[in-house]
């Protein structure tokens, strides 16, 4: 299949699924007792559900789709499509506020959700004259229950050839860091970009293991709405898990040989695993110690001794194959996108056999413009441009990126959408550089910065995730813009809720800082930032902002 020549996400599908044994099983959610669906039993519900919702709504409409991961959420999102419409996929845990402004700036005629729970959420928000609801469960409210709809007999096995690349294929909402969610409007031509970019990266790794992906990113987020795509492409099989706190067991169950996380994921990880390895004592220290050593030597390519070949394939055999065993024993790669994954995180997950491949990009960008390669990693990049897009560094250090994985743009949003695309070229907002191999560096952020009061610009994420590498450290937060020193708000386990021990962390810590960077004070608090009580967003990001405003008194006071 020759991907630069379909014209669309509907058409993707419809030809892999025509191409692929009907019967190989395809999605299949993870919770108890719900089935597995066959490729003809996915097609077959797009068929039916793109039936009902053509009579629904009108080409180029917004159909809202509101729900956990499940199977019925990729077979909405393809359905709506195939019927003309514009997806616009939504977080299940935006506050009420962001749900008001969403569905008054796309102003959705068909609405999609799973339940009751996320019907209550938007009740209050829908325009009862325009939208109609389709609910994959009952619910206390005028619907459609997609179950009514499956069971019709009379529909046609339509596929929209009327879909060109250049058209929008779905409006994914910022998760909003600071402020007001903005609608990128993603094409088809942007994803199916991207598509192709990652296939390159991934066919060294389906040639060993037939490609198994576990889904647990909101659907929602544009990382994994595009992964989507890329599992159709590869014909993979798809489990989604139950919840963020089951996702282990669940990789146990599912066996997944890649699986896309964010960052946050990667750290609880380290700090999980790290602190078993603290842990242990005499000869399985040592074999823990030389596994990250040597584990470390290899991914950085330094080329080992012989008796070093030795204790390696050892460290292999002992340590490394237990701890795949753990996630499912097939995992050929993690990838890790959505923000800067520390270096230190990064290296120790290769360094003890579980592979990670840090990749950068941007809702804006379809969303991925680079990713290291499996067997070429350098840690502390985020490896080659695909080669589906242009990536350029501009006079102030600006990472810039061209070509058809761009947005078409801001939906409602044309002031803001001339101020990030100038000239075909997508304005990041990230700074970084590009070494003697084309591997891109991200150095910094324009916007998330501190700058001191001497003028200085210090990387606040830099210091957190060194912070946050100690396993009595859940969470952080670096403060102190226009100000003499850093400070910082620590959340701990009430456990570990001793000022002395922390400050020896932080003064450990300090030693290896600049003299800009040193964090002199600090607060212990014991909420952690979450997406519930709206301080993290859905992709595990601090929302700086809504931290400060909540504690900016108790900072404050660490200045006097």
């Amino acid at each position: 299949m020759r991907l630069s020549e379909i014209n669309s996400l509907v058409e993707l599908y419809f030809k892999k699924s025509s191409d692929i044994n009907g019967k190989k099983p395809f999605l299949k959610w993870l919770k108890p007792n719900k089935p597995t669906y066959n490729w003809e039993d996915v097609t077959e519900r797009i068929y039916k559900l793109s039936h009902k919702i053509r009579s629904l709504i009108k080409e180029g409409d917004r159909c809202l789709i509101l729900s956990e991961n499940r199977p019925y959420w990729l077979i909405s999102d393809l359905a709506i499509m195939n019927a003309g419409g514009i997806s616009v996929p939504i977080f299940t845990t935006y506050s009420s506020s962001d749900y008001e402004y969403i569905l008054n700036d796309c102003n959705p005629s068909l609405i999609i959700l799973s339940n009751e729970t996320q019907f209550k959420k938007i009740k209050n928000y829908i325009n009862p004259e325009v939208t109609k609801i389709i609910s994959f469960e009952k619910i206390d409210a005028k619907s459609i229950l997609i179950e009514d709809i499956l069971k019709d007999q009379n529909f046609k096995k339509n596929i929209n050839s009327n879909l060109k690349r250049n058209m929008p294929a779905c409006i994914i909402y910022t998760s909003g860091t600071s402020g007001k969610p903005k609608g990128v409007i993603l094409s088809h031509g942007g994803i199916l970009a991207n598509c192709e970019g990652a296939l390159e990266l991934l066919n060294p790794l389906i040639q060993k293991k037939d490609p198994i992906f576990l889904t647990w990113l909101p659907l929602s987020h544009s990382y994994e709405h595009a992964v989507q795509f890329i599992q159709i492409l590869l014909g993979a099989k798809v489990f989604y898990a139950e919840s963020l706190e089951k996702l282990i067991s669940n990789m146990s169950i599912a066996k997944p040989t890649i699986m896309t996380a964010v960052p946050r994921f990667y750290q609880n990880l380290y700090n999980k695993i790290n602190g078993n390895f603290n842990k242990q004592l005499g000869l399985k220290k040592k074999l823990i110690n030389q596994t990250l050593y040597l584990g470390k030597k290899v991914l950085k390519k330094e080329s080992l001794k012989f008796h070093e070949k030795t204790v390696n394939f050892l460290c292999k055999i002992l340590v490394r194959k237990k701890i795949q065993r753990q996630f499912g024993g097939n995992l050929q790669s993690f990838v890790s996108g959505g923000g800067a994954l520390d270096k230190n995180v990064g290296e120790f997950l290769n360094a003890i056999g579980l592979p990670t491949l840090q990749g950068y990009g941007l809702t804006e960008t379809s969303p991925v413009v680079s990713c290291n390669l499996p067997g070429d990693i350098k840690i502390e990049t985020v490896g080659p441009p695909f080669k589906t897009n242009q990536v350029k560094i501009a006079e102030d250090g600006e990472i810039l990126v061209k070509g058809e994985n761009v947005m078409l743009g801001y939906w409602n949003k044309e002031k803001e959408t001339k101020e990030i695309i100038k000239n075909g070229w997508l304005h990041t907002g990230d700074i970084g550089e590009i070494d003697s191999n084309g591997y891109l560096k991200i150095t910094d952020r324009k916007k998330d910065i501190i700058v001191s009061h001497g003028g200085d610009n210090i990387s606040p994420s830099k210091i957190e995730n060194l912070v946050c590498n100690d396993e009595k450290i859940k969470q952080c937060l670096v403060y102190g813009d226009k100000k003499n020193y850093l400070v910082a708000l620590i959340v701990v386990e009430p456990e570990n809720k001793n000022d002395s021990t922390i400050r020896s962390i932080i003064e450990n810590l300090n030693k290896n800082l600049g003299i800009i960077e040193k964090i002199k004070k600090f607060i212990l608090i014991d909420e952690e930032f979450t997406i519930e009580n709206g301080l993290m967003t859905p992709t595990l990001k601090l929302k700086r902002k809504k931290i400060i405003e909540r504690y900016k008194q108790d900072l404050e006071k660490l200045y006097k």
